[in-house]
């Protein structure tokens, strides 16, 4: 079995480690687009057409599964991928919201996430979904995916957010960036048990098998 990576900087490493471990016997090939990370602020175009050429060598390689570790990615381009090349399987990565709203138990979630992400019709779609009667906030996290792709990140950097949304009442925190899965212990750490952290990593393995027909 062959699975292919795609984020735009160094986040699909967490997402091929993961894999690695789930599929000991796979061959995962990674592949980035850290000449022009982050995508987080770029037009919907423009995301679509880097990521476009970035999986060529992917595609190549003929991957059995093309797996798109990049929130902002899936939101802008999976859609146009899977129309231009059909006989591909991909896999894009959402935030959780719908685990989310099964989790919470005072129905308020933070959601952090680029902005392009934020403001993606497929965002909107699954709060539309999965989020009615939930109160979702949605902190300002623009900055972080560039400073953990520079290791410019550091606890001060976070800390007043994820103090903000849980002095809020958030009790789910959702990474809805593969970037922040470096820093999820730190956010972990942060909430201090207040809220429940989550990210897609375990759910991607579970669907590349479910693809695959694996079980």
């Amino acid at each position: 079995m062959k699975l292919g990576v795609f984020d735009s900087g160094i986040g699909g490493e967490a997402v091929a480690d993961a894999l690695r471990k789930t599929f000991p016997g796979a061959e995962v090939l990674v592949v980035n687009d850290r000449a022009n990370v982050p995508y987080g602020g770029k037009s919907p175009e423009t995301v679509l057409c880097l990521t476009d050429a970035a999986i060529q060598s992917l595609l190549a390689s003929k991957c059995d599964v093309i797996i798109l570790a990049c929130n902002t990615a899936t939101a802008l381009a999976i859609d146009a991928l899977r129309e231009k090349y059909p006989a591909q399987k991909f896999i894009g990565i959402e935030p959780m919201v719908k685990t989310a709203a099964t989790l919470t138990r005072g129905k308020i979630v933070a959601v952090c996430a680029t902005s392009a992400t934020l403001a993606s019709a497929r965002y909107k779609r699954l709060v539309r979904d999965y989020g009615a009667g939930l109160r979702i906030i949605e902190p300002d996290c623009g900055e972080w995916a560039s400073l953990i792709e520079n290791n410019l990140m550091n606890r001060s950097h976070i800390q007043k957010t994820i103090e903000g949304v849980c002095e809020q009442g958030a009790d789910v925190i959702v990474l809805g960036c593969t970037h922040y899965h470096w820093i999820k212990e730190l956010i972990t750490e942060l909430a201090a048990g207040r809220a429940r952290v989550i990210e897609p990593s375990e759910a991607i393995g579970r669907r590349v098998k479910t693809l695959l027909a694996l079980d």
